[in-house]
């Protein structure tokens, strides 16, 4: 158990610098550290961050831009709503413009 929840640390060092109205993918965040086959446990750990307000957990989603974790916040549309405030347009359930907002680790943190 121990090694989940040093990853899940790891992984919330990382989405805390996602920056405000942009956005990455749980693949991109498990790949940044090292782990590119674990994309669902970096969605576990989005979900297990959610009593977490210093995590901006509505800025992580699949590698294709839907919003694949909104059944994990309260309210029904309350990560679009948040995304939204931020400036990001999102038509049923996909962000649009993906590629402008996307934020990669690796081009921004570089090698850890």
């Amino acid at each position: 158990m121990g090694t989940s929840e040093n990853f899940f640390e790891k992984v919330y060092k990382v989405a805390k610098q996602i920056p405000y109205g942009r956005v990455t993918s749980y693949g991109a965040i498990a790949k940044y550290l090292g782990a590119a086959r674990s994309a669902r446990m970096v969605g576990w750990a989005m979900n297990a961050s959610h009593n977490n307000d210093e995590i901006p957990a509505h800025r992580v989603v699949n590698r294709k831009g839907l919003l694949t974790g909104k059944l994990h916040f309260d309210g029904t549309n309350l990560m679009q709503q948040l995304l939204e405030s931020e400036g990001i347009t999102v038509n049923d359930n996909q962000i649009q413009n993906f590629e402008t907002v996307f934020w990669d680790p690796f081009k921004e943190l570089g090698i850890q």
